[in-house]
């Protein structure tokens, strides 16, 4: 059997197995019993509800807690999508702060925490904007510890969020030992697609389990049914090794594709290890050290180790430094990224690029490592601007090509072919984010510098594919919560000239090229009061159809990239 229909096999087996599992587990009755009488005695809680004004649930509010009479950090979570939070702590008494993206910050000054019991409280936020309430006044109202930044960033290769690195689980809402999880602990989400190369359908699951106090671990699984649908497992495990140290484990195999040498067609897998040590040197001083190993199975067994280096210092209440050098991810497709539980999981589309080289017959892993650094800075309680140079190296980055004549025969031939690309890349990037309300935040971006085009001598001789040119990249986000449970989220992206990357500019990850317009809304649906939220998908990706090339008289060259997609799905969280 090919190694192609194994790895289908089992990750469709698994996935299944999963689900089947998750909607047992939600079923009353079959919650699982407490773990020991003892349990958690020397631990308290603190949980509740954070909610605006008018007593709508907020999801995504940060709660803090700090040392009585300081700044120091102790621990933090995010509350789910319904709003709610659970905090661990020793017990004693501290200080809580509650903020949420457009709304002011409110500090209980000295919150009793025992062993008795959980002990719930709930915060009301206000809106800001007016500038007259007290928190607004605050002289530490942008303090980097809390302030709630304009936009989602696409930081630096290595992304940390403050505070994760000090939670017993990077949890929006973590659960008392021996009961079962509640809703946002899994999700399944089923897709259908349509584009230029095909009709795609296929789901994609992730879940969360508890193993302790101390460690978390997510397994996803993504199987579909089309020309390069994706079909990958993965597991990512993180553990608190100490107050100072977070190591986390991300290991994934994948179906690549299939590759056809000596006339014969044989299946390519990768499987990728990805291992880092979170050290928090002392406040405001991160430091990440980790390794990446990256090896082809089936038709090829190529293999590449990476170092992955990470340094991030807050020089002042609002700027940070951050420098990374990482190897590029083997996203070879556009990827959604979904939240679960505060880890990012990130689905890979059904999307057929070919960017695999193939040398003598043997398939060539990327190679692609990147060296940045820069500084954020934040500006005021609505805006932020980040500003980055970045050093690209390139070996063995297949990129696929379209040819066409301009011979005018009457069925033009349309050859499609993969260039190894091989060269660097130096550019600077800025970001400017700022919130403009409560519920929309926009962000816009600019990258140039050096980097690698196509040449249109590639059309009659091969080996002169690339050439050396300067690129300039414009990017914008817009994101906007319509308040009736949808979410719009806007993107553009254009590369006039050098297209061609190492690894995006601006997402940090191998580029698929450019998106041009996209568009992503999501619509919260009605559960009937089952114990699940269900929001239906609807994701298009560049809707304006652009295509670099490269034209000469004998010819044209075009990058073989994603073309106008549409693509329409069910997401529901357990």
């Amino acid at each position: 059997m090919k190694v192609s229909e194994n790895i289908k096999i089992a990750i469709s087996s698994v996935v299944m197995t999963a689900l089947v599992a998750t909607l047992f587990a939600t079923i009353p009755g079959q919650v699982r019993a407490e773990s020991g009488a003892g349990s958690g005695m020397n631990i308290g809680i603190l949980r509740g509800i954070v909610r605006d004004v008018e007593g709508s649930p907020i999801p995504d509010a940060t709660v803090a807690i700090f040392r009585v009479g300081t700044s120091k950090l102790l621990q933090q979570v995010r509350s789910n999508k319904e709003g709610r939070y659970l905090l661990r702590m020793i017990p004693g008494t501290y200080s809580v702060l509650a903020v949420a993206q457009g709304f002011n910050p409110v500090t209980l000054p000295e919150v009793a925490i025992g062993r008795s019991g959980p002990l719930d409280h709930g915060f009301r936020l206000e809106r800001a904007g007016s500038g007259n309430t007290l928190p607004e006044r605050r002289s530490d109202r942008n303090n980097v510890k809390w302030v709630r930044r304009a936009a989602t960033i696409s930081r630096t290769i290595y992304q940390n969020r403050e505070g994760d690195q000090l939670e017993t689980a990077s949890t929006a809402e973590q659960h008392e030992p021996g009961q079962r999880s509640g809703p946002g602990q899994s999700v399944a989400e089923t897709y259908v697609a349509s584009s230029d190369q095909g009709v795609f359908s296929g789901i994609n699951y992730a879940t969360r389990v508890d193993i302790s106090n101390k460690t978390d671990l997510i397994i996803a699984a993504q199987t579909g049914v089309g020309k390069g649908a994706p079909q990958r497992l993965e597991a990512y495990i993180s553990h608190l090794a100490s107050p100072n140290h977070t190591l986390r484990l991300n290991t994934s195999v994948g179906l690549l594709g299939t590759i056809r040498s000596e006339g014969n067609e044989s299946g390519l897998g990768q499987v990728t290890f990805q291992a880092t040590d979170e050290w928090r040197v002392r406040e405001g001083v991160i430091l990440v050290l980790g390794a990446d190993v990256s090896k082809f199975v089936g038709a090829g067994s190529d293999v590449f180790v990476a170092p992955r280096l990470g340094f991030q210092m807050d020089a002042g209440p609002k700027t940070r430094f951050r420098a990374a050098f990482t190897p590029g991810t083997d996203d070879r497709t556009w990827g959604r990224e979904i939240e679960l539980e505060g880890a990012q999981v990130m689905f890979r589309e059904p999307v057929a690029v070919n960017d695999v080289v193939v040398e003598e017959g043997r398939p060539r892993l990327n190679r692609s490592q990147r060296f940045e650094f820069g500084l954020e800075r934040v500006l005021d309680n609505r805006s932020s601007i980040e500003a980055n140079v970045f050093f690209d190296t390139t070996l063995n980055r297949g990129v696929g090509i379209q040819a066409f004549a301009f011979d005018g025969s009457a069925s033009p031939a349309l050859s499609e072919f993969t260039g190894n690309q091989a060269g660097d890349a130096t550019g600077i990037r800025v970001v400017y984010s700022r919130r403009i309300s409560g519920r929309m935040t926009a962000s816009g971006g600019y990258s140039f510098g050096t980097g690698q085009s196509l040449s249109a001598e590639g059309v009659t001789n091969p080996g002169e594919l690339f050439r050396s040119d300067v690129f300039h990249t414009l990017y914008g986000q817009f994101d906007a919560d319509l308040g009736t449970g949808t979410t719009v989220r806007t993107v553009f992206r254009l590369s006039p000239q050098a297209t061609v990357f190492a690894i995006d500019p601006f997402r940090g990850r191998l580029a698929i090229y450019d998106p041009s317009l996209s568009i992503l809304v999501t619509q919260s649906l009605p559960t009937m009061g089952l114990p699940f939220q269900a929001e239906a998908v609807m994701d298009a990706r560049n809707l304006l159809d652009f295509h670099a090339g490269a034209i000469s008289e004998a010819g044209s060259l075009r990058l073989n990239g994603q073309r106008r997609t549409l693509r329409g799905g069910i997401l529901v969280r357990f």
